[in-house]
């Protein structure tokens, strides 16, 4: 079983997912959000983006984080301040000893919903569906925080399947000899 905490980064609002995964099978164990007020200064907001990230690491115990990788086109602002709270977030990961991956956009919806172009309405209703949540979580940094996990549980046991069927046929090919 591993337990991934997925965060959809951000500074106004940083989603966040716990989730366990075993044998196929998912176990929501949280989700949520992370706010932070417009008028609070900046440096202020990041303390309390990793204040409380860091609780809700010391609350879940995941063994990885699963973050999005970020990727901007147009407000060079906007990709400097969620670069800055997505430093934070990783530093409570490090800090923490947990585990962290990076996930693109476009690796997500392909590992949720088999379709790299997917619509975020899409992806939030796949999530729905895998975790058997009764509503799409809100507010949408929520959704896709899950969904980010989900992609990470999926890809570990890829990974995982991946190595183990490797060492097999290392071992078959030595005994072979």
């Amino acid at each position: 079983m591993i337990r991934v905490l997925g965060i959809d980064p951000g500074y106004a609002t940083v989603g966040y997912g716990v989730i366990d995964y075993d044998k196929a099978q998912f176990r929501v164990i949280n989700y949520g959000a992370i706010t932070t007020g417009a008028h609070i200064p900046f440096e202020r907001r990041l303390s309390e983006i990793h204040s409380d990230l860091c609780e809700i690491i010391k609350a879940y115990t995941p063994s990885f984080m699963a973050v999005e990788r970020l990727f901007f086109t147009t407000n060079q602002k906007t990709a400097i301040d969620v670069s800055q709270a997505r430093g934070v977030i990783l530093l409570a990961a490090v800090n923490n000893g947990i585990e962290i991956a990076e996930y693109t956009p476009l690796q997500v919806k392909q590992s949720v919903t088999g379709y790299g172009k997917a619509v975020k309405t899409q992806v939030q209703e796949m999530t729905k569906r895998i975790l058997k949540l009764p509503a799409i979580p809100k507010p949408d940094d929520t959704a896709d925080a899950l969904a980010i996990a989900v992609c990470h549980a999926h890809t570990h046991s890829s990974e995982r399947t991946r190595v183990f069927n490797n060492g097999i046929i290392k071992k078959e090919e030595r005994l072979k000899k």
